[in-house]
């Protein structure tokens, strides 16, 4: 087993029980939950001939058994492109929200999406060279606004929105060079673009009346080990401590071999994270974890995905994100065969299902080692 003493366990699921006494929090109550998929750009597009891309997938996680979905709340002409008709922009983020292919997603049975989210209309990253109060403002009013529309409109639901950003340490540079270090601008921007999300949040949430539903804002960190060994500046260290945010995404591949990095890094990400009101001081959950199949043994592959999940799960993370469903990154366009593509997977351009939809599937079943001891738990 994965958990080392029942009152570990106990301790990791710290959060969960902190949700549970908030009386706006939609907590995560069992493994189909915590445990979600994320769906955007595949590179191929299995087609069952009667649903858009966007929700072709979607079904497919239903199918393996998870009831939390990760996707791009932002161009999705470009991110959700095949069997669909998508408008080139929308004037507002509720204007996307409105739209037949995202009213179809939001009325499936999920109980827990996570959105990737900018506004139309603006760069995703302006805040590098500088953020004015006119900036802010409207952050503020387009996440009041897309709040507030989820809140109305799924009432009574039961459902949980948790709005995002991509890779945080990558956004702050403008680059993928991590040796770089993020300019002070860039520093104070983040930090005042988050904040104001955050507001926007939090105006439509103090306004709404809505019960048995709950929107939450969260940041993005992907550099966190450089960091923690060597003081170096990233989102965690320089940005995070200067905001008041719902909850921390940890896109986690820089730990994704190493057990007690992962832990390490979940610590320290925590220890620089102010507490939540719904969700504690374990407010961190792992928004990417995943290994490209095609360039591993499997063996690697398979220890590197279990150890993750059975990390995260001990620690007490209240959601993981597996990426993905079709795989994005391909090798060769058209992509016409499995080894056209990395691996980042569940199902196959062939169309058949992986390794890792297996695993995560008998863990969603309460099959899989420390997944039945946290489903027992968590039920009882």
């Amino acid at each position: 087993k994965a958990f080392r003493t029942f009152g570990h366990l106990l301790a990791g699921l710290g959060c969960i029980a902190v949700c549970m006494n908030s009386a706006s929090a939609q907590a995560p109550q069992q493994i189909s939950e915590i445990l979600g998929v994320a769906h955007v750009n595949g590179q191929y597009a299995p087609y069952d001939g009667e649903r858009d891309y966007l929700n072709q997938g979607a079904k497919e996680i239903l199918a393996l058994g998870s009831e939390t979905i990760k996707i791009w709340f932002v161009d999705p002409h470009r991110n959700y492109p095949h069997h669909a008709e998508w408008p080139e922009q929308f004037d507002s983020l509720t204007a996307m929200a409105q739209h037949p292919y995202f009213q179809a997603l939001f009325d499936k049975p999920f109980k827990h999406y996570f959105l990737m989210t900018y506004p139309p209309g603006r760069p995703d990253h302006y805040w590098r060279q500088g953020v004015t109060e006119e900036n802010l403002e409207a952050e503020r009013r387009d996440f009041e606004a897309l709040t507030a529309h989820l809140l109305e409109s799924y009432a009574g639901s039961g459902k949980t929105f948790v709005i995002q950003h991509w890779e945080g340490d990558w956004a702050i540079r403008g680059n993928y060079d991590d040796t770089q270090d993020p300019t002070p601008t860039a520093i104070e921007g983040m930090i005042a673009w988050l904040n104001a999300r955050q507001d926007g949040v939090n105006r439509a949430r103090e306004a709404s009346d809505a019960q048995d539903v709950a929107v939450y804002h969260a940041t993005e960190l992907n550099k966190v080990l450089p960091s923690m060994r060597e003081g170096r500046p990233n989102v965690v260290n320089t940005v995070l401590p200067h905001t008041r945010l719902d909850l921390v995404s940890y896109s986690c591949w820089e730990a994704m071999t190493d057990p007690e990095a992962l832990r390490d890094a979940l610590d320290y990400i925590a220890e620089h994270t102010p507490a939540s009101e719904a969700f504690g001081k374990r407010n961190v959950y792992l928004g990417e974890l995943g290994w490209p199949e095609n360039e591993n043994t499997p063996e690697r592959y398979r220890n590197a995905l279990r150890q993750t999940v059975e990390t995260a799960l001990d620690w007490g993370c209240p959601y993981l994100i597996y990426w993905q469903l079709y795989c994005n990154e391909a090798l060769e366009q058209p992509v016409e065969n499995n080894d056209d593509v990395r691996g980042f997977w569940l199902i196959r351009p062939d169309g058949a299902r992986t390794w890792a939809w297996d695993y995560l599937h008998g863990v969603l079943q309460g099959e899989e080692g420390c997944s039945s001891d946290i489903t027992d738990l968590v039920n009882s």
